[in-house]
């Protein structure tokens, strides 16, 4: 159906529904990170603050502005590894939260399944499965089809498959993707063109989200100690990653985030301070940054 010009000129428009900041429902979004940096707890924690309709499950500092059903597909891990990732998260939630977030999320273990959502057969399971949920997370892009992640024009399709699919559940889909060797190597996880693959994955979706460690410039000049300012040093800085937004299409909002990483892997906002006193707050918890 067309879109009504005449009432878009004369009526006010409708207010954009997001998942969190930034993120547009129904749109498709990456989340991109070398192996190992705690991408998929990121994911984890996040779908669980989409899930939970009660205070005290939203550990990564999402704030969303309504509760929904999640199905996560997680294609790297075995089923006794997410387990202990889930008893990990669920030492720092009450147990309403718990609770709350049973009754939403479904975690589902597809490695060695041979998921692919470029099979029409397999795709419309996935969307009849998905059906009304809020969000839908694929962990990995790599373990979720069978084309060339080299190429523009399969990838490019693929994403276009990704958006049948939130079109179809009414979901936002986020995927999950490594970056190049030669972003890891070089420092620039943080960019945009940091994915692996294709320019059509980050391209054609409408969000990207990234996580970095902690480089030893940021553990000299940063401090979780905002008394003493002793700097976290190169001995620590590897319990510390960085989230931060590459880009969105439908906001403008600023959001850098550090994360401390605790006991199984789970990844806790943490307020770090400039180890010059003189020097404001650094990309703090909420401090600088009244959106989240």
């Amino acid at each position: 159906m067309a879109i009504d010009l005449h009432a878009a000129f004369e009526s006010e428009p409708p207010t954009l529904d997001f998942i969190w900041p930034g993120f547009l429902a129904g749109t498709v979004g990456a989340l991109v990170a070398p192996g190992a940096t705690g991408k998929s707890f990121w994911a984890l924690e996040a779908a669980m603050a989409i899930a939970c309709s009660v205070a005290g499950g939203d550990l990564v500092g999402l704030s969303p502005t309504r509760a929904g059903r999640v199905v996560y597909y997680a294609g790297e891990d075995p089923e006794v590894a997410l387990v202990r990732r889930i008893h990990a998260i669920g030492q720092h939630l009450n147990k309403q939260a718990r609770e709350a977030i049973v009754e939403n999320l479904i975690l589902k273990p597809v490695m060695g399944t041979l998921m692919n959502v470029l099979d029409d057969v397999q795709r419309a399971d996935l969307i009849s499965f998905c059906s009304g949920a809020r969000l839908i997370v694929l962990d990995t892009l790599s373990r979720i089809h069978d084309r060339d992640e080299n190429s523009n024009s399969d990838m490019a399709k693929l994403i276009v498959m990704l958006e049948h699919i939130a079109a179809c559940t009414g979901a936002s889909v986020l995927y999950l993707h490594h970056v190049s060797k030669g972003s890891a190597r070089e420092g620039g996880t943080d960019q945009q063109q940091a994915a692996r693959g294709a320019s059509a994955l980050i391209d054609n979706a409408r969000w990207c989200g990234f996580i970095a460690k902690m480089t030893e410039k940021e553990a000299k000049s940063l401090s979780d100690q905002e008394f003493s300012r002793q700097p976290i040093g190169g001995d620590r800085r590897g319990f510390f990653v960085r989230f931060s937004v590459s880009k969105q299409n439908y906001d403008a909002i600023p959001i850098d985030r550090w994360y401390k990483r605790y006991d199984g892997g789970v990844l806790v906002p943490v307020k770090l301070v400039s180890t010059r006193k003189e020097n404001a707050l650094t990309s703090v918890n909420g401090a600088d940054d009244e959106s989240w």
